[in-house]
């Protein structure tokens, strides 16, 4: 009877490690650390103060009181009041609603304009704030 051998399992080659590159050790100057600055000491609880020119109550003109109401406003209050009539009323453009398209009222303080973005809104109605 022939003895069968047993094979061996072949033994891994463990991964060839590449010699690391030696880099010229190149020494630079040393840069001078800027000095730290100090930070300003926070007010604690202090809220911030608004500013006069929007606070100041403006009148609005005829075309815009039909609107918002006669009595004299600041800018805040205005934009508020302006930005309540155009959701109760359904006049942001549904699909890009940066836009706002006027109905009868609006369209004279639009200066005519069906549609005006935000951003155009607000200096159209400065026009009509005195």
């Amino acid at each position: 009877m022939a003895a069968k051998k047993a094979k061996k399992p072949a033994a891994k080659k463990p991964a060839a490690k590449k010699p690391a590159a030696k880099k010229p050790a190149a020494k630079k100057p040393a840069a001078k650390k800027p000095a730290a600055k100090k930070a300003a000491p926070k007010k604690s609880g202090a809220k911030r103060k608004p500013n006069a020119a929007f606070m100041k109550p403006l009148t609005p003109s005829a075309e815009l009181a039909a609107v918002i109401g006669a009595a004299a406003q600041p800018r805040t209050e205005v934009t508020s009041k302006l930005w309540a009539y155009i959701k109760k009323n359904g006049l942001q453009d549904k699909v890009n609603k940066r836009n706002i398209n006027a109905d009868d009222k609006l369209r004279a303080v639009f200066g005519g304009k069906k549609t005006v973005s935000m951003f155009e809104m607000t200096k159209l109605v400065s026009k009509h704030l005195k």
